[in-house]
This record gives structure tokens, C-alpha cells and sequence, in this order.
């Protein structure tokens, strides 16, 4: 049976920064296998998302979502200047209408709480000479927000992982795995339909990373005790582009919404300067990406609020994200899920739930936390 000191399952963005983070921070001799479900890595939550790099505005004061956002978008920045990955720091608007204006004194000072120490207030004036499409009565601006090439971001991780000396397993689902005698040992089923191979090793440590998958996944460790699985709800959000010239410039926010189950159906810019507007929020049964054409009339209502001149007939489909949440369609805020030992009592497990946005901003500071400050750090 082959042997590997770490099993990381699921190469989305955080496990891909943790292959990356492990591979850079111990020796060659560590012996690490990234296991992907699907035949390339980020192709859920990872790459179905607004590529935004979060400045930490919304996240409840001491969470792990806004230490690891706040100190993330740092890592972030600093990341794409060494290694040359597309990004823009694009600046927002979180704009608000007269009646709204309580909802951004809130967000005013939960940023200043979480460290966000450049969002400014703008005058009516300014934001009109800004944006002149963007009708508001009140509005904030966050220049530390931008946008980031999130494939040419994951690309780059997966290749310094693999130089330092990971080994990548695409199209290889995780079966089962036994927690016996400070070991995991791993089955899993390795191939395309109709080429599927069973392939079986034995690893010290194992991390859980498998994002909209995680709890299956954990449901199916011998020797976790149930009861640290959580639950998990579907949340889709839906992005409709938008044709025609760019009538923006910067991204722009509406207030949250106030049962915090989103950021409202927001505009952000893409590398290439399009608009796309999204995501909504939708509770849902099962994993589906299609955006239903009966969104249309919600995203022209709720996108007029602020950008008054929009045309319904402006807007199409394109496509759909799910986030992983650990709070229903009743509301309420969950913070990111890491179970290490202390939580579960299995040694050498670390598992991650609930990953959602702000995930790809805080994916490098998450990798962190695991690898240096966590059980695993030895």
C-alpha cells in the first residue's frame, strides 16, 4: 500500500492553497496527494463566483470570515504581483438610498471593527462624477476591493504545488476512509466512466477540502463520530450578463440584505471590463447550475434600485454558483467550519465546512491557519 504523510480531498481554491502551503513549508521528503472528484481542479464554488477579492466590510467582528478576509486580500494582492496573475484593484461603491442609509453606518463600522481602515464616505456629488449611471442617495467607497483572475490563480498554485513536489490525482473519488492507529487508510475510485481503476493507500494526515462535498465525505470516515458533521444547505446564485457598452466603471453594492443571507444582486467587472450582474440568493435540493429565465424579472427589479436606466431585454443568463452554507433559507450567519482534533478527537483529521464567500480571499490565510497554526502544523 502506497503511503503518504498528507491526503488533501478536493482541489478547489482553498485545497489547492493548502497543497501549495504545505508543499512550500515542509521538507521535500513530505509526501503529499491532492485527490480532485472532478477532471480539473475548481470547477465548482471555486470557479462559479464573482472573481472579487473581498476588502472584509460585512463579516461578524472576531469570525474566522473576517480575520481570514481581511488578512487574505493582503496575501492576495501580494501573491498576484509575484507571480504575475491578472488582477485589478478596482475599487466599489456600496451605494444605499435615503431610507437605507442606517444599513451603511452598519457596514461603516463593522469594517472599522474587522481593520478595514481606507472605506470612505462619498458625497452624492462624487458619486455622480464617478458613476454617472448609478442613482444613490448615500454611498461608500472600498479601494482595496478589486478583482482577480481566479483560473490563472488556481493554475499557478497547482503548478508551484506539483514543483515542490505534490502529487495531483484528478477524476478520483473518495470512497471511504478508515481512521485506525494514527492512520487513514484511503479507497478510492481513480478514471473516466467506463475506465474506473480502485486504487487504495494509506496516509498520517488527511484534510477534508471537498467544499459542496465535505460533509458526504466526512460521513463516510470511519471513526468520526457523527454528530461534528454538520448540516449543509445549497444556496445558488444566478449571474446575468449584461450587453452593451459598460456603463460602470468601479463594482457596485447595494446594502446587504438585512436577514444577511447575501450581499444583494450586486455589479462587478470582469477582467475584460464586462458587466455582470449577480448573484442572487436561492435555497435549493440539489447540486443544479441552471439559471432559471424566471430570474430575470427579480435581477431587473432589484438592479434598477440603483442603475434606474437599465433595460430588461439588456440582460441574459450566464451562469450559476453554489455555495455550501451552514445556515438555512431562515437566515441567521455561520461562520467557516475547521475541525482539528481538539473538536473531533481524531488525530491527523482537519475538516472544512462551509467554505463559501469570502472563500477565494481568504483561501491563502486559511491555508495558512491549517498549516502553520493548526494540528497539523508538525
Amino acid at each position: 500500500m502506497e503511503h503518504f504523510e498528507l491526503c488533501i480531498v478536493g482541489a478547489g481554491v482553498v485545497g489547492l492553497a493548502l497543497a501549495e502551503r504545505f508543499a512550500r513549508t515542509r521538507p521535500r521528503s513530505y509526501s503529499i496527494l491532492l485527490l480532485e472528484r472532478n477532471h480539473s481542479f475548481g470547477q465548482e464554488t471555486s470557479s462559479r463566483n464573482s472573481e472579487v477579492i473581498h476588502a472584509g466590510l460585512y463579516y461578524t467582528p472576531g469570525s474566522l470570515k473576517a480575520r481570514l478576509c481581511v488578512e487574505g486580500r493582503h496575501l492576495l494582492y501580494q501573491y498576484c504581483q509575484q507571480h504575475d496573475i491578472p488582477y485589478r484593484r478596482t475599487g466599489k461603491y456600496l451605494v444605499a438610498r435615503q431610507d437605507e442609509l442606517q444599513g451603511l453606518e452598519r457596514v461603516f463600522d463593522t469594517a472599522a471593527k474587522n481593520g478595514v481602515d481606507d472605506l470612505q464616505w462619498v458625497s452624492r456629488r462624487t458619486l455622480r462624477e464617478q458613476e454617472p449611471l448609478v442613482e444613490a442617495s448615500h454611498a461608500l467607497f472600498s479601494p482595496s476591493t478589486g478583482i482577480v483572475d481566479s483560473h490563472g490563480f488556481m493554475d499557478s498554485l497547482l503548478t508551484s504545488a506539483q514543483r515542490a513536489g505534490v502529487q495531483y490525482a484528478p477524476l478520483t473519488k473518495t470512497i471511504a476512509i478508515q481512521a485506525r492507529n494514527g492512520y487513514f487508510d484511503v479507497q478510492t475510485e481513480c478514471g473516466a466512466p467506463g475506465h474506473i481503476e480502485p486504487f487504495t493507500f494509506r496516509c498520517r494526515h488527511l484534510i477534508n477540502a471537498a467544499g459542496l462535498h465535505a460533509q458526504e465525505l466526512a460521513m463516510r470516515v470511519e471513526g468520526l463520530d457523527k454528530v461534528f458533521v454538520p448540516p449543509l444547505y445549497l444556496s445558488r446564485g444566478c449571474y446575468f450578463s449584461l450587453t452593451g457598452k459598460p456603463p460602470f466603471r468601479h463594482l457596485i453594492y447595494p446594502v446587504p440584505e438585512q436577514n444577511q443571507r447575501g450581499l444583494g444582486i450586486h455589479a462587478t467587472l470582469d477582467l475584460a471590463g464586462q458587466i455582470r450582474f449577480g448573484p442572487d440568493v436561492e435555497y435549493i435540493d440539489s447540486i443544479d447550475y441552471r439559471v432559471p429565465e424566471d430570474r430575470r424579472a427579480l435581477f431587473v427589479e432589484a438592479i434598477r434600485r440603483y442603475f434606474p436606466s437599465l433595460r430588461a431585454d439588456q440582460l441574459h443568463p450566464d451562469y450559476a454558483g453554489i455555495r455550501p452554507k451552514l445556515c438555512g433559507p431562515d437566515g441567521g450567519v455561520a461562520d467557516f467550519m475547521v475541525q482539528d482534533e481538539g473538536v473531533h478527537g481524531v488525530p491527523g483529521l482537519v475538516q472544512l465546512f462551509g467554505i463559501e464567500s469570502p472563500g477565494l480571499t481568504a483561501s491563502l490565510a486559511l491555508a495558512r491557519l491549517v498549516a502553520d497554526d493548526g494540528a497539523l502544523q508538525a
